[in-house]
């Protein structure tokens, strides 16, 4: 069975960034992650906030860069492209980590899982998934150009996206189920000036429309009931996020939505096991505060191994 100092779980920004500071640091490190480097990065368009790039960067740019500085060749991450299925503390000096096709035994985990895009639950979505309803502009925003669609979200991802498509589709639609937005006053101005942006305030998704694709949907007002039939071809859904950790260890503690808690030092309850980045509990969800998550995770977990072998 193979062993480390340090295992982290997630190759996102908070991920990358923990195992950088790992490795660094002189530790035998391994990163378990089931997709590509860079998480949802890879989703994400022009970033025009993360400090260092004035003029922005591309998702996947960012990406590569992130993931080439983690290489070290004098003390390389080990990396498996696989899926943790569970961690088993054994002591407060060991876990567990079950993978789907081996397990490995390590001193510290940090979890960088990150998390999901929450859907609408409403009637009909998981039939019109992939026909219609998406949650990344970057990967299908093409598919729709020219045409009518739907962003729903009042945050900064929801205003992000709309205008990243405004720039492709015919029109949008886009849906807040509040009076005002939450996303950043620049991004809400910008969204304000666009043209083809139209915006429905007070308002939900009550039923979606279409057979073997999406052709239409009801919008509900919230405050005065009245609804609205709107032809369209597509919706891209950006209301938040939900944890993607089913692999938890018992007793871990997680907030109501399923979010790790931990300190100031990304510490849980659980002596040896740190969180960082979007799956830990906490209002701020951006790559910079992932960043700073992994880098402060690291340092406290390499802090608590010196503690453990004094």
């Amino acid at each position: 069975m193979k062993s480390f100092d340090a295992i982290v779980i997630g190759g996102g920004p908070a991920g990358l960034t923990a195992a950088l500071y790992l490795v660094r640091s002189g530790l035998k490190t391994a990163i378990v992650e089931k997709l590509i480097d860079g998480g949802q990065l890879h989703q994400t368009s022009a970033i025009d906030n993360y400090p260092g790039f004035p003029k922005g960067i591309q998702g996947y740019e960012l990406s590569d860069l992130l993931s080439e500085h983690v290489n070290n060749p004098e003390n390389p991450v080990v990396r498996f492209r696989d899926e943790v299925i569970e961690i088993i503390p054994q002591s407060d000096k060991q876990h567990l980590v079950k993978l789907s096709s081996e397990e490995l035994l390590t001193k510290v985990v940090i979890v960088a899982c990150g998390a999901k895009y929450r859907k609408l639950n409403i009637a009909k979505e998981s039939e019109f998934i992939g026909k219609g309803i998406s949650f990344c502009a970057l990967c299908d925003g093409n598919f729709f150009r020219n045409q009518d669609i739907a962003v729903v979200g009042g945050g900064n991802s929801a205003l992000e996206e709309s205008l990243y498509l405004s720039k492709i589709v015919k029109k949008i639609y886009l849906i807040h189920r509040r009076d005002q937005f939450r996303g950043s006053k620049i991004y809400q101005e910008k969204v304000e000036k666009t043209a083809n942006i139209e915006i429905l305030y007070d308002s939900v998704i009550k039923e979606l429309h279409g057979d073997n694709g999406l052709s239409g949907i009801t919008v509900t007002n919230v405050k005065n009931g009245s609804e609205r039939k709107i032809d369209l071809q597509g919706i891209f859904v950006f209301v938040g996020f939900e944890p993607s950790a089913g692999f938890l260890p018992k007793g871990i503690e997680v907030d109501s939505q399923g979010f790790i808690k931990t300190d100031q030092e990304m510490l849980t309850n659980i002596p040896g096991i740190f969180a960082a980045g979007d799956i830990r509990s906490k209002n701020c969800r951006q790559i910079a505060t992932a960043v700073g998550d992994g880098a402060c995770a690291a340092n406290s977990a390499f802090s608590y191994l010196e503690n453990l072998n004094a």
